[in-house]
């Protein structure tokens, strides 16, 4: 469009020029002059005006011109008040979000994810993979690892311990552990049987190693033991069983009620927290996270073939049968679109207009011309054909007068 307009003003130029000689053997010739005369100057005129918004006119420092660079900073800030007085009103934004159903909208995709040919699946999975890769991932994995690690400080844990073992205590599920527990210490025995036998056979004096009496004491040692753990597997109402449960239920009361041993607990959070192994194991766990949500995002089709699509899918066709919840999820839509707006509003305001004031000048008028730049190069062809209209009325009128 920019060379049609260059050209059409040129073409203007060169028909002026050419009819300057012949506006003396016909009077219709002065018509033609006229046209092109007040063409090229309309022309003219427009390409200076169009310059002039994004650059100086022949590389001049004409006053009032290149005003979109000269001003960037105060467009910047006038569209983001002009989002904060229009759009991200909480009132003007309820009554937007009102209009939409949005329930009815993803239970109709959920409850049937490949229409419209699977389109909106792989244009939502390519942008989930572009976002993923594009993002900062040392600055984002950072980001997650110090909100984690954020959220657990000031989590304080011996009071949650405390109150889930108190419920697996009173509800018997610390049993199978605590029978895991007595299973283990019997395999233990077994399979250190020979270590006992030789502490036994150290400690033991010359005389009963002498006699063989000290092979005797380690058998009914490790019989003994044996026994005594097998007891305490059999038998629910043991003594040694039944102060093992009273520890527990000892210890799940002190974590939620004795300080010292919050104190304790919150002491070895801290530790682990700020162990290196520790803090390696959280690295990896959103390096682990983000891979699975490229290998998802990759394949959405994978995921919405399983168990979870069919789960999706069952929620689909709930939403779209019951009238009620969809209402209940478009209220909380609703007041969740309404709430940022309030919340985060003049968040957004001030990102806008930080945004465009952080865009180098060259930035803003290369966005900006390419938005417009087909009207733009239109408003000089307009105006070039207009001027000459007009040169033909006024060459028109000199004459008949």
């Amino acid at each position: 469009m920019r060379l049609i307009a260059t050209g059409l003003l040129v073409f203007m130029a060169v028909t002026f020029v050419v009819t300057r000689s012949l506006q003396s053997l016909h009077p219709a010739w002065g018509f033609v002059r006229a046209f092109s005369e007040a063409a090229m100057v309309g022309g003219l005129a427009d390409w200076f005006a169009v310059t002039a918004l994004f650059r100086h006119p022949l590389a001049l420092p004409i006053p009032h011109t290149a005003i979109i660079p000269r001003n960037k900073d105060r467009i910047g800030d006038q569209l983001a008040t002009f989002l904060r007085d229009y759009f991200l009103i909480p009132s003007v934004v309820a009554r937007r979000m009102a209009r939409i159903d949005v329930a009815a909208a993803a239970g109709r995709w959920l409850a049937n994810p490949q229409g419209s040919g699977g389109r909106l699946a792989r244009g939502t999975s390519r942008l989930a993979v572009e976002i993923l890769q594009e993002l900062d991932q040392e600055r984002l994995g950072g980001m997650v690892r110090a909100m984690l690690v954020s959220r657990v400080r000031e989590t304080e844990l011996s009071p949650m311990i405390g109150r889930a073992l108190s419920a697996a205590v009173a509800e018997d599920r610390h049993l199978p552990v605590l029978d895991s527990l007595i299973g283990w210490g019997r395999d233990a025995l077994r399979s250190n049987e020979d270590l006992i036998r030789a502490m036994v056979h150290d400690r033991a004096g010359s005389i009963l190693r002498w006699t063989g009496l000290d092979e005797t004491l380690a058998n009914k040692l490790i019989d003994g033991i044996d026994k005594l753990i097998g007891d305490i597997a059999e038998n629910r109402e043991h003594p040694l069983r039944l102060k093992a449960e009273e520890g527990l239920a000892r210890l799940a009361y002190d974590l939620q009620h004795a300080p010292e041993m919050r104190d304790k607990v919150e002491r070895l959070k801290i530790e682990l927290l700020e162990n290196s192994a520790m803090q390696n194991w959280i690295n990896g766990l959103w390096e682990q996270a983000r891979a699975a949500m490229l290998r998802m995002a990759r394949d959405p089709q994978a995921l919405l073939s399983g168990k979870f699509g069919e789960a999706l899918q069952q929620l689909g066709h709930t939403l779209e049968r019951d009238p009620k919840l969809g209402r209940t999820i478009n209220r909380f839509v609703r007041r969740a679109v309404v709430g940022a707006a309030a919340d985060y509003g003049d968040t957004i305001v001030r990102l806008v207009s930080e945004t465009v004031r952080g865009w180098d000048t060259r930035t803003i008028t290369e966005r900006l011309e390419n938005a417009v730049g087909k009207d733009l190069q239109f408003i000089r062809v307009n105006g070039t054909l207009v001027g000459g209209l007009v040169g033909v009325l006024i060459h028109a009128v000199d004459v008949l007068l």
